[in-house]
């Protein structure tokens, strides 16, 4: 019997079967939307990449790496919007913008966040208001990824079953409920697994969970530079990826292992790139909104 929600849609794990050019190592820009223009429905797939803060932790130990294996304790804390023909959709919210002011701010567990540029700022530079924004998909309900999800509760959310459970339920960590309350009453849409969000294979929703109950990673075909996953928190650090570290504080450390094997199986099978979101280093390289990627 499906678990039924004021105003949910239930979704079925889509089968997919992608055919996908081979990934690049460089990472041009695609042109830049003046600003103030309004973004007009491309013809073909395009992302925006938009910062939406830093954080400086204070322990490596918390991802289970050593001090002398990472290069920076400092995390990019990125936003994307995809533009399609058929919609935008809004991946991952950053931290709040609330923490523009008085920023930056050092949190009990020595960790630093500092948010600079607001979202909805951002936003307005390409002409947009959160209302224009068609669907709304976070990798998880961390405060770091969800941080301005209240303002999207216009947007259809689509978010994993286990995510959603634990979200409005007895969820422990990171989860502010605070951040996305207002989500419990948006137009939303339960996955069960993958989801091909235009319906075309170029926007897909891959389910991966561990890091939270119901975390997922978003598979985007682009032309140049090639198709990408951005990996929600997958990995945190390289070294993560590189040493197949899992960090202490996440739901399920057996299940995150298994979701790592599973993407670097995809990223193998479609030649797609993997964009750490949380790399400051491989983010800094990233041009940023109005510039965008197609």
């Amino acid at each position: 019997m499906p678990i039924v929600f004021h105003r949910v849609l239930v979704a079925c794990v889509v089968s997919l079967s992608l055919a996908c050019a081979g990934g690049d190592e460089s990472v041009p820009a695609g042109g830049a939307q003046a600003e103030g223009d309004v973004v007009s429905a491309p013809a073909s797939v395009r992302l925006y990449v938009f910062d939406c803060g830093t954080l400086v932790v204070a322990d490596a130990g918390r991802f289970s790496l050593m001090p002398d294996e990472v290069s920076t304790l400092e995390l990019s804390v990125p936003c994307y919007l995809v533009e399609h023909p058929a919609g935008r959709l809004l991946w991952d919210a950053g931290l709040s913008d609330e923490l523009a002011e008085g920023s930056p701010h050092t949190q009990e567990n020595g960790t630093v966040t500092t948010v600079t540029r607001t979202l909805a700022a951002q936003l307005e530079e390409l002409g947009l208001t959160p209302s224009d924004v068609t669907y709304l998909a976070l990798s998880h309900m961390h405060y770091d990824h969800a941080g301005n999800a209240n303002l999207f509760a216009g947007s259809t959310w689509l978010v994993q079953r286990p995510e959603h459970e634990a979200a409005f339920g007895d969820a422990q960590g990171f989860f502010d409920r605070s951040l996305y309350a207002d989500l419990e009453s948006a137009e939303t849409v339960i996955l069960d697994g993958d989801h091909d969000v235009f319906g075309d294979g170029s926007v897909v929703i891959k389910s991966a969970p561990g890091h939270t109950p119901g975390h997922q990673v978003l598979f985007v075909d682009l032309s140049d530079p090639g198709p990408i996953v951005l990996s929600g928190d997958l990995y945190h650090f390289p070294e993560n990826r590189l040493l197949k570290r899992v960090p202490t504080f996440n739901f399920d450390e057996a299940q995150t292992l298994e979701s790592m094997d599973l993407v670097e199986d995809f990223l193998s099978e479609t030649g797609a790139r993997l964009w750490i979101e949380h790399d400051s280093a491989d983010y800094a390289r990233l041009e940023k909104s109005p510039q965008y990627y197609e």
